[in-house]
């Protein structure tokens, strides 16, 4: 495997050589290069921090195990420096004639080369030069290293090779462990957030006989046992309200979902969703659980509301800015969209150049030409609410006006990071809008609802009032560690092979029963 900045394949090539060569005689000596185990005293930062006051060439009086990676090695022949990185920061190891048996500065000279796990055993010391530091009375050799690391500057530095080969993008760059760290923390508070207020989290099927939940396109695959098509999930919303048919009012799943979509900054083909369900409440009660949460989780994880974005400064303190979709495109495109014929509308689509997804529907042009026209402008966090009816299946309609559905969506720098609704739980209205759906998959639209038979059987045995939110996880750690790409904050995005080559085969899904609805992430 040849790294990127490392041009000279001989010189990598007699590299690994060299290790090779050393495992052998490693074994011979009765040494194991990959021991099974260490027991360490301490991490490098409890070391700075238990000994932290020390003063300069002093020692303290007590030995400490340390172990880690080698990242770079400085041996000035009297005296041998050793930066060692472990999970929490980094460490010098010290090996000085006088001070550290010779045969372990002789061991260390022979067999240790960076990139090594090795573990230290020996006393606390600040150099002279003031850097912390451990004065090795014993090395011990716990992982040797057969591939050389990447140059620190040249070597790993391609956003595309890093992101596919993580684990040497944490090794040369330990600030990215520092996100995913904040991603986990995250995560935690989202949960602490919700179990505080009653919500109880749950989990649902990823492998689903009928895709929902969501206006997306599937991942398609077969369950051999049964020589059925599967769906790998696009939501969980479906699911959950079954759970509150069947009496649950507060429930949450966070995980994975499958989109079969685009790839670019803010999308990854499977991401983390938070999906809700909230019995005897409507989208109002959710917008203000929304602006609470987000606030919440920026002061705990923080210590502030006020983030920097990529050189934007946004204030995610409650209250948010509120305005109807038609109330934004009024504002931000200059045209109210309620006084406009179809025909009106279709040619300021085509003037404004706006490629429609599906056939001309209404409701959907005008969401589309709030995403194309108005959504850009929202950098400040701002919930977007009241939607054409047909952009939601399976929203309530607003009373009174069966043209509008009671859906909002938040919005920071310009994206969207939910969906949220108040449920439709009216059976006779769901048969009616899932099987128009139907109508429209024939017709081509791969977003389109599939018919849920069993979905609507549990609505007719009745399900409350209840409203859900849906929140794009990712995204939210996107803005709350900084992170320019959605793929900055997932471990593992998706990636193309190195040799890759498209497949031209295409598998269409059918137009059969199945079912929709739409918590995005």
């Amino acid at each position: 495997m040849q790294l990127k900045g490392n041009n000279n394949m001989g010189r990598e090539e007699q590299i690994i050589s060299e290790r090779m060569r050393k495992i052998i005689e490693l074994r011979k000596a009765g040494i194991e290069p990959y021991p099974n185990r260490y027991d360490k005293t301490h991490s490098s930062s409890q070391i700075t921090e238990e000994f932290g006051k020390l003063k300069n060439e002093e020692k303290a009086k007590k030995n400490v195990k340390v172990a880690g990676r080698v990242m770079v090695i400085r041996d000035m022949g009297k005296i041998i420096f050793a930066q060692i990185q472990d999970y929490s920061g980094k460490i010098q190891a010290v090996m000085q004639e006088k001070e550290t048996p010779e045969r372990e500065i002789e061991f260390f000279k022979k067999y240790i080369d960076s990139g090594d796990f090795i573990g230290v055993e020996g006393m606390p010391v600040r150099t002279k030069r003031g850097e912390m530091s451990v004065l090795a009375s014993k090395v011990t050799l716990l992982t040797k290293s057969i591939l050389p690391l990447p140059e620190k500057w040249s070597g790993l530095q391609d956003k595309e090779e890093r992101y596919r080969r993580r684990y040497l993008d944490l090794v040369m760059n330990p600030e990215v462990m520092q996100v995913f760290d904040k991603r986990s923390r995250i995560l935690r508070l989202l949960r602490d957030f919700l179990d505080e207020r009653g919500f109880i989290e749950i989990d649902t099927p990823m492998i689903q006989p009928l895709y929902g939940g969501g206006a997306a396109k599937p991942f398609i695959s077969e369950l051999n046992a049964l020589k059925m098509r599967v769906y790998l999930a696009i939501s969980h919303e479906l699911y959950i309200k079954r759970l509150i048919v069947g009496g649950f009012e507060k429930l949450y799943v966070m995980n994975r979902v499958f989109r079969n979509e685009g790839v670019d900054a803010t999308h990854n083909p499977e991401f983390t969703i938070l999906e809700t369900m909230w019995g005897y409440m409507d989208y109002r009660a959710n917008m203000n659980l929304f602006e609470e949460m987000v606030e919440y989780v920026a002061k705990k994880l923080l210590g502030t509301t006020k983030i920097n974005y990529q050189g934007t400064e946004i204030e995610l303190r409650r209250p948010w800015k509120r305005m109807t979709m038609y109330e934004a495109i009024k504002k931000h495109a200059g045209i109210d969209v309620d006084k406009m014929s179809d025909k009106e509308l279709m040619e300021f689509i085509d003037d404004k150049n706006i490629r429609l997804k599906t056939e001309f529907r209404r409701g959907l042009a005008i969401e589309e030409i709030f995403s194309e026209l108005a959504q850009k402008n929202l950098i400040q966090p701002t919930i977007i609410y009241d939607y054409p009816a047909d952009t939601s299946p399976l929203a309530k309609q607003k009373p009174g006006n069966e043209d509008i559905c009671e859906r909002f969506e938040p919005f920071i720098n310009g994206w969207e990071l939910g969906n949220n609704y108040s449920e439709m739980n009216d059976p006779i209205r769901l048969k009616e809008v899932l099987m128009e759906q139907t109508e429209f998959m024939k017709r081509g639209d791969e977003e389109a609802a599939p018919y849920d038979e069993d979905f609507v059987r549990a609505l007719e045995i009745g399900m409350p009032p209840t409203s859900g939110l849906g929140l794009g996880v990712d995204r939210l750690i996107m803005l709350l560690t900084n992170q320019p790409s959605i793929r900055d904050v997932i471990f593992f995005p998706f990636m193309k092979p190195e040799n890759y080559k498209e497949d031209k085969k295409t598998d269409k899904i059918p137009a059969k029963k199945g079912s929709k609805g739409g918590k995005n992430g």
